[in-house]
Formats: structure tokens, C-alpha cells, sequence
């Protein structure tokens, strides 16, 4: 094998494709939050819960695409000191420096709006707690999170690049680490880890499940891809069976949550997580084999625009928050059911066609926009976008 080919995998554009439903699926959780607390009496509450707890999948999927990307791009180059260096020039550049600036603003929006008159001493204190711990907004804790993995991308590179054979451990590993993790935190410690889901731990099925497929993708994306050529009666019923439990593990999901904001029963708190995690999971499986199924089947407008929104996603994450907290702050002054409804719908609506517009327009109008959005796609050009290393972390 050439030195070429070792260095650079064939582009899977179709992955932009993954990155635009993820981040819908982060505006609908976030968009729908307020309704599920307000809304609690409507006839309609139904469909709030749903497309607040359905739409989960997004940051397990963003985690689980970052780290199939990674390992898909660097598991077949060598592992030194140049490769490392690069990798983490990268992650400073366009992820750590992006997520400093939108803590500062954040911080700030919250520090006026809410904690005004704190002293200076103890609002310091509580900056670089929070910076340092993914707390300076709701959000981000998913960019600490994915600091996290980076961290630890060296370590997993080595090992299983010495041990080849642990790759196909990869997936029975990651639920093994991050139970053992949620059982400790429950039944081990005397005081449990506080916002356990800023912790790369709460996650480690999604990433050795995206470590293990971005390995072996050359050879298993048969199994994945849904066509007539990769058609089977085993592969068509595997097909069917990640679709069947998909569906199962998100309805039942969305139920036990209903019942439980309604008060109209409570569970163990095991169900909630094994629920979420077996949801989640599935999800990120089934929205990659949708990835594909859209960039061959959908409307080249429709391929174009996933695109562009893929391409995106991280700006529309990190500023998407800041457009809802202010839409927030002018509901309807009636209580009419109907623009009730319809102004939860706007909020959705004016998250995502509000930061798609500030982020667009930061790519093409701003200098060192990546300051703020990282490393955005450049104006004006056809972009096949590649999966190369610089473009794992897109929302």
C-alpha cells in the first residue's frame, strides 16, 4: 500500500448529510424545553414531550460522527509526534478558542441578566469554575465533553493500533466503560459526581462505537449503506432489526417521560438512562444509514441544503442559545392556544434560520471568523466536503 493511500481515505460526504439531522435534532430539544415546563396543561403536550425527548439524538450522534471521522482518518497513519502536534494545533484553533469566547458571552449574558450586582472576586471564581467544567451555559458542555475525547484520541490511536484485535471489542468496551461509570457514580460514591453528563464517561459507548465503525468502515459499509447491491436476507434483516429496536427504545423513551411529567407514574432512574442510552445509540446508526439513503435518493436542492447545514452545524450550535434567550423574552402577551403553539414553532424556526444566517454570514463577511464558529466552509466554493481530520467537530 502506498504511502498515499495509508494517508488519506476516500471523502464520505454523505456525512454532512448525518451532521444536518443531528443538529435539528439539538434545535428541537432545545426549542421545546420551555414548553415542556409551561405547556404541561395542553391538550398538545404530547407533541411537545415527543419532539423534545425523540430529538435526543443529537449530541450522542455528534460524538459518535467526531470520532468516527478521527479514526477513519488517522488509524492508518502513523502515530507521532508531527500527527499529535497537528491534531491539537487543530483542536486549539477552530474547537478550544471558540469555546472560550462563547463561555465569555454566555457568562456575560447571564452575569447581567441575573447576577448584576455579584462581586467582582466571586464572579471571577465562578467564570473559570464554569469554563472548566462546561458549565458557563447549558450547551456547552458538549464542546468540554469533546475536549475531553481529544485528550484521550492519542491514547486510543496507540492502543488500538498495537492490539488490532481489541477493535472488534471496541463497542462491548464503551458500554462496559460508561455503565460501569453510571453504576459507581449511583451505588459506589458517597456523593455522586455532580452533572455527570459533562463527563467523556457518559459517553463512551458512542465513541468506541464510532472509533470501531470508522476503523472498519472499508470493509462493514456494506452492512451499512442501503441499497439493491448490498441487499440481503441477512443484511435486510439486521436492517430491519436496528430499525425495529431504533423505534422501540425512542417510543418507549418518550413514554416513560410523559408519564413522568405528567405525574402520572415515576421509574427507576436506570430506566431513564438505559432508555436514553439504548435510544441514542440506535440512532446514531440509523441516522448514518439515512445519510446515505438522502445524498443518492433526495432532491439535489434538498442534498445542497443538508449540506450547507452539516457544513454549519458548529456555529448554529454555539449560537443558537443566544437567539432563543432573547425570543424568550417576548411571549405572547394573550392566551390564545393557537399563537401560544405557534410561538413555540417560531422559536424553533427562529433558531435555526437565525443562527444559519449569523454563522453564514460570519464565513463570508467576517475576518478570523473562526474565532467564533471555527473552521467554517469558504464562500463561494463547491465543497464535496471531505472527512478530513480538521473537520470531525461540526455542531
Amino acid at each position: 500500500m502506498s504511502t498515499a493511500s495509508l494517508q488519506r481515505r476516500e471523502a464520505i460526504p454523505e456525512l454532512q448529510m448525518v451532521r444536518a439531522m443531528a443538529i435539528l435534532g439539538v434545535l428541537s430539544v432545545h426549542s421545546t424545553s420551555y414548553a415542556t415546563l409551561k405547556m404541561v396543561n395542553s391538550g398538545y403536550y404530547f407533541l411537545y414531550n415527543f419532539f423534545n425527548i425523540f430529538m435526543k439524538f443529537g449530541t450522542p450522534t455528534f460524538i459518535f460522527l467526531s470520532s468516527f471521522v478521527l479514526f477513519y482518518n488517522y488509524y492508518t497513519r502513523p502515530l507521532d509526534a508531527k500527527l499529535i502536534g497537528s491534531f491539537y494545533k487543530r483542536r486549539a484553533l477552530y474547537i478550544i478558542i471558540p469555546y472560550l469566547v462563547f463561555s465569555v458571552i454566555y457568562f456575560t449574558l447571564l452575569h447581567y441578566n441575573y447576577y448584576p450586582n455579584r462581586p467582582l472576586d466571586q464572579t471571577l471564581s465562578s467564570f473559570w469554575d464554569k469554563v472548566l467544567t462546561g458549565n458557563a451555559y447549558t450547551h456547552l458542555y458538549f464542546v468540554f465533553i469533546s475536549i475531553q475525547f481529544y485528550l484521550l484520541l492519542p491514547l486510543f490511536l496507540w492502543l488500538l493500533k498495537k492490539f488490532p484485535a481489541l477493535v472488534k471489542w471496541a463497542i462491548p468496551a464503551g458500554f462496559a466503560i460508561q455503565w460501569a461509570f453510571v453504576l459507581i457514580n449511583k451505588y459506589a460514591l458517597t456523593t455522586p459526581i455532580p452533572n455527570k453528563g459533562s463527563y467523556s464517561l457518559s459517553y463512551f459507548s458512542y465513541y468506541l462505537m464510532g472509533a470501531a465503525i470508522g476503523i472498519y468502515f472499508p470493509k462493514i459499509k456494506h452492512w451499512i449503506i442501503i441499497n439493491k447491491q448490498n441487499a440481503s436476507k441477512t443484511r435486510v434483516a439486521a436492517w430491519l432489526a436496528l430499525w425495529c429496536l431504533w423505534l422501540a427504545a425512542g417510543l418507549w423513551h418518550v413514554s416513560i417521560w410523559y408519564d413522568t411529567r405528567l405525574k402520572i407514574e415515576s421509574y427507576h432512574s436506570l430506566l431513564y438512562e438505559f432508555l436514553w442510552n439504548m435510544h441514542t445509540f440506535f440512532s446514531a446508526l440509523v441516522l448514518l444509514q439515512l445519510g446515505f439513503l438522502l445524498y443518492r435518493k433526495a432532491a439535489p436542492w434538498l442534498v445542497s441544503l443538508l449540506s450547507k447545514l452539516g457544513a454549519l452545524s458548529f456555529g448554529i450550535y454555539l449560537v443558537h442559545p443566544f437567539i432563543l434567550f432573547y425570543y424568550r423574552e417576548y411571549p405572547p402577551v394573550t392566551g390564545n392556544s393557537l399563537l401560544l403553539h405557534s410561538w413555540y414553532v417560531g422559536g424553533y424556526a427562529a433558531a435555526l434560520v437565525g443562527s444559519w444566517i449569523i454563522v453564514s454570514l460570519a464565513a463570508r463577511f467576517l475576518p478570523f471568523s473562526w474565532v467564533l464558529f471555527g473552521n467554517l466552509p469558504k464562500p463561494g466554493k463547491r465543497r464535496q466536503t471531505p472527512i478530513a481530520p480538521q473537520k470531525d467537530f461540526t455542531a
